[in-house]
């Protein structure tokens, strides 16, 4: 006899009838995330100044940043100066993203910006084995202009461009990053989900304390990064 905690076993017709009644409700949350995306196109926008970041590269202007395309999604990763290891929920988040190229069927593109010298980000980029675009904004106003100052949280902000013009769309962050993500969405699918203490769950589930159960910076360097491949 198990003494693991299980949701209640029933017959196929009783589950079936439970599963549709739980069907309306994600529906309802589809159509309204649809709702939602149609207000964000129509949201205003502001013209942004002609920020200089660093590249790869070198200067770099904002607008060229977008590689010829009209729109432009950063992820403005959180960075503490002196430290081996950034942000383990930044490092993770943006792990997630190793295939970008089906953003070009919508003339899009999605890259990493942060307050962290250029040389140190592009090093610590490698160390996690990350694969998107780095830039850096500790020499320009633009991080603390958007959100992102240093020393700050985490943000996304997403950019439309015309010409040489560019201007700032949307702004999001804290639990706001999660729907960009997959792996939230896969976890919240389990019958445990992420089994943090803030979740509401039946009595008896998992749950242990928020964020304990996320990868490290280390972890994630140890699986993605150059040392993984016996460098």
């Amino acid at each position: 006899m198990t003494t693991n905690p299980l949701p209640p076993i029933v017959d196929v017709d009783t589950w079936q009838r439970e599963l549709n009644a739980l069907r309306v409700r994600e529906k309802a949350a589809t159509r309204e995330l649809d709702a939602i995306a149609a207000q964000r196109r129509r949201l205003p926008m502001v013209e942004m100044p002609d920020y200089t970041l660093e590249g790869e590269d070198g200067p770099v202007r904002l607008a060229d940043i977008f590689d010829g395309k009209p729109q432009l999604i950063v992820y403005h990763h959180m960075w503490s100066e002196g430290q081996e290891w950034q942000c383990s929920g930044c490092t993770g988040f943006t792990s997630q993203f190793t295939r970008l190229e089906f953003l070009d069927n919508v003339d899009a593109r999605f890259v990493v910006v942060t307050q962290g010298p250029i040389d140190e980000a592009l090093a610590y980029k490698r160390r996690v084995g990350n694969t998107m675009t780095w830039y850096s904004t500790a020499n320009s106003p633009f991080g603390s202009d958007v959100g992102a100052p240093p020393g700050g949280g985490f943000a996304v902000n997403v950019f439309l461009r015309d010409g040489d013009r560019v201007y700032r769309t949307w702004h999001t962050n804290g639990r706001g990053t999660e729907q960009l993500g997959y792996s939230f969405g896969l976890i919240d699918l389990l019958p445990y989900g992420r089994q943090e203490v803030w979740q509401d769950s039946p009595e008896g589930w998992p749950q242990s304390p928020t964020y304990s159960r996320w990868a490290s910076s280390q972890d994630i360097a140890a699986a993605y990064g150059p040392r993984s491949a016996g460098a």
